[in-house]
């Protein structure tokens, strides 16, 4: 029986050391919840991840300084009006997520109502007090009404600037990063590593496409907030034996703003 047991064992050893090695990643940020303002973690899901066998900032950054021309930036006062249009936005949520509470605590109240007759006692304070949120449900939605028109007046006055930056920093881009996917290639071949990509789950979790060859890869992912994306390109080396835990998190992430 040992004779048959040490071999096996023996083969195991030799297996897990000449197999791939393995990645885990995992996304999760901090978001505020609207209806209590407290912050919660949000685990991101459907969101691609990639194990990149090169570093694609290193090689963006070489291309901008050989290119010679800067980057055409934000204009100030362009990010301090879209600063306010997103204000805008954050208040206007704010007194819709209140007109829903009210909205579904006065269904809750005419339901409540129901079960009495209208000279108990108990129905004359449920309609007193369906009485208070009615009166308060109309303030609300006139506030909603005028916080969603000046959020859209200040967006639609943001709009023709904000395209004439984009297209021009995508003109840039096109000039200043030609033939970056061949440049991907040959970093990729010199590295004799295949790329990886896999997807996060409902749990904010990628790791079953992510069994690799050992060596330095770059966690790459995106991932799309209201005015702009967190991106990260997180430097990892791989080994057999224990999985490499990445977590993918507000912290180690470069927030961007996207127009």
């Amino acid at each position: 029986m040992r004779r048959r047991t040490l071999p096996f064992a023996i083969a195991l050893l030799f297996a897990a050391a000449c197999g791939p090695g393995e990645v885990v990643v995992t996304m999760e940020i901090d978001v505020q919840d609207p209806e209590t303002g407290e912050t919660e973690s949000r685990q991101l899901s459907d969101i691609e991840v990639q194990l990149l066998p090169y570093d694609r900032d290193q090689i963006f950054d070489s291309l901008e300084q050989a290119y010679g021309t800067p980057e055409p930036e934000i204009p100030e006062q362009l990010a301090d009006a879209r600063d306010e249009v997103q204000e805008a936005q954050r208040e206007w949520q704010g007194f819709q997520q209140r007109w829903n509470t009210l909205r579904d605590t006065l269904q809750e109240l005419s339901s409540a109502m129901e079960q009495y007759s209208r000279g108990e006692s108990r129905y004359v304070a449920l309609f007193r007090e369906f009485q208070d949120f009615e009166s308060e449900l109309g303030d609300v939605e006139t506030q909603m009404n005028q916080a969603f028109e000046r959020f859209d007046s200040l967006q639609r006055g943001t709009i023709q600037q904000t395209d004439s930056v984009r297209i021009a920093q995508e003109s840039w881009a096109e000039e200043a990063f030609a033939g970056v996917t061949e440049i991907f290639g040959e970093k990729q071949r010199e590295s004799g590593l295949d790329i990886a990509v896999d997807t996060t789950d409902a749990n904010g979790v990628a790791r079953n496409n992510f069994r690799v060859e050992p060596g330095q890869y770059w966690v790459h992912a995106r991932y799309e907030l209201p005015y702009t994306e967190l991106y990260w390109n997180v430097p990892i080396t791989v080994e057999r034996g224990e999985p490499v835990m990445v977590e993918l998190t507000r912290e180690n992430a470069e927030e961007r703003p996207k127009l």
